[in-house]
């Protein structure tokens, strides 16, 4: 098991990754903070894009809708089936609000050359932008058909919702405990622009158990390891018995050949000396 020390700063959940006990009684804390952000940019998976024109000069569209470069005016905004609902004013915000896009398409996704198109939601009254890299449009590996289509999907972007995450590393902590000893709160000091440290912010802990899979599925792979590394042992000194068990049953048919062999040896033996004493016997009448 593993034991997880959350707390909430009232904004962002924050779960502490590591605490290195200091000599003077403080920790060395880092935690991960985890928010979502609700305008990032995110996969909007694929889509079919027809490309017109001739060859240098290509433009590309989806559907009715040409692309059209990210964060640049269109040419004739009145027929711009987004920027025509929009006033002058409005105009100029949306171009703002589309150099914001570019600022974190790039970061997020590395510098390109982003085109844009907008489609109508009429449940909600709203527009979404679809992002499209130029690079993905003009590869040498995506091919298009007689009639323009792309023959296989380009990839697509848009904004929504995206869980993120911070890791803040080596700040200094105190730790208060219960009578179990469990950290019940955590004091976190900042510092100032001198590197003097201020009057801590105290949050409360909460407490998790949980499962550490990782260690738990290493344990159980050197388990199964070393289990395999001890029936092949016993595998190779069973094997090592049968031999010598064979050995020694070869061993005790051999002795006991040798036993008959002498048996009969002994045997022979004895007759040719009976006839020796016979013959012997014979001899001594013979002459007495």
């Amino acid at each position: 098991t593993k034991t997880i020390y959350t707390f909430s700063d009232g904004a962002l959940d924050n779960t502490i990754t590591s605490l290195i006990a200091q000599q003077d009684g403080t920790y060395k804390v880092s935690y991960v903070r985890k928010w979502t952000d609700d305008f990032a940019p995110i996969s909007a998976g694929s889509t079919v894009v027809t490309r017109s024109g001739e060859e240098g000069n290509y433009t590309y569209s989806v559907g009715s809708v040409t692309l059209r470069k990210l964060g640049q005016m269109p040419a004739d905004p009145d027929k711009d089936p987004y920027f025509s609902t929009l006033s002058a004013e409005q105009r100029e915000k949306a171009l703002e609000e589309e150099n914001e896009y570019l600022n974190k398409l790039n970061e997020q996704y590395g510098e390109a050359d982003w085109q844009v198109r907008y489609t109508y939601n009429s449940t909600t009254g709203t527009w979404s932008p679809y992002f499209y890299k130029k690079e993905d449009l003009e590869k040498d590996s995506v091919l298009y058909s007689e009639t323009g289509a792309s023959l296989s999907n380009i990839p697509c972007y848009t904004i929504g919702k995206a869980q993120k995450q911070e890791e803040i590393k080596g700040v200094t902590a105190r730790f208060e405990q219960d009578s179990t000893g469990r950290y019940i709160s955590i004091s976190i000091y900042e510092e100032d622009e001198d590197g003097n440290l201020m009057d801590p912010v105290t949050y409360s802990l909460t407490t998790n158990t949980t499962t550490d899979q990782a260690a738990y599925d290493d344990a159980m792979n050197q388990y199964e390891y070393d289990k395999n590394q001890y029936d092949q042992s016993i595998q190779e000194i069973n094997a090592k018995i049968e031999i010598i068990q064979a050995q020694d049953k070869n061993l005790e048919l051999r002795l006991k050949q040798l036993d008959t062999e002498q048996n009969a040896i002994q045997t022979e033996m004895d007759s040719v000396q009976k006839v020796i004493e016979k013959n012997t016997e014979s001899t001594f009448k013979t002459f007495g």
